[in-house]
């Protein structure tokens, strides 16, 4: 499957906002966003002036994707799901992503950054209500119970990711045991819950061109 395999860093200055994309050293002086806060390239300090309707739209698609580290034609895929469902279009999409099974290893601090996450999922290290998923997308329902397998417990990315979750929480609507190594999604979150700086309705007004 296709992967971005360039600096993520570049991703955090091009869209003008630390995503959170290198786990702990986001939070250090080492932080690229931090020490060069305009976009990458020749011309980033240069860039500026007024922005069409379709450049905001298309930047907060380019954001949001890079946030949970998905590509273009799954992105497409969870938001015509998402219009399918119930409810508020936009919502659904950030909910749809949010259960993904990469996200919610990163939330429960399994992972320092989801792309972390991705790949323990890929190799095995987790399980949702006792069975073995390796599938990154896979769709975590409420009340399902996501634990480190007994033989991983003692990887070293995972026991240093749950160190360090105390630097950025664990949100309301999981719960996690860390004796146990297992966390529960208790519920879907509401759109208020969900601070990351994103304006969905831009994404929609895009895809409804």
């Amino acid at each position: 499957m296709a992967r971005y395999r360039g600096s993520v860093c570049r991703l955090c200055r091009r869209e003008n906002l630390k995503l959170f994309l290198k786990g702990d050293r986001c939070y250090s002086d080492k932080c690229a966003f931090e020490r060069r806060s305009y976009p990458p390239g020749q011309h980033g300090q240069r860039r500026g002036g007024k922005y069409s309707d379709y450049r905001l739209q298309l930047r907060e698609k380019q954001k949001v994707k890079r946030i949970y580290g998905v590509l273009e034609k799954q992105f497409r895929g969870y938001y015509r799901r998402a219009e399918r469902q119930k409810g508020i279009t936009g919502t659904n999409l950030l909910l749809l992503l949010e259960r993904r099974l990469d996200n919610v290893v990163y939330r429960m601090g399994f992972a320092s950054s989801r792309n972390q996450a991705r790949q323990l999922v890929r190799h095995n290290h987790f399980l949702v209500n006792g069975k073995k998923v390796n599938i990154p997308s896979y769709l975590v329902k409420p009340g399902d119970v996501v634990e480190v397998r007994e033989k991983s417990r003692k990887v070293p990315p995972i026991m240093e990711a749950m160190e360090t979750v105390v630097r950025r929480g664990i949100p309301n609507w999981i719960e996690v045991d860390k004796e146990k190594f297992r966390g529960v999604f208790k519920a879907l979150p509401s759109r208020e819950e969900l601070t990351m700086p994103i304006q969905e309705q831009l994404i929609v007004e895009l895809y409804s061109k």
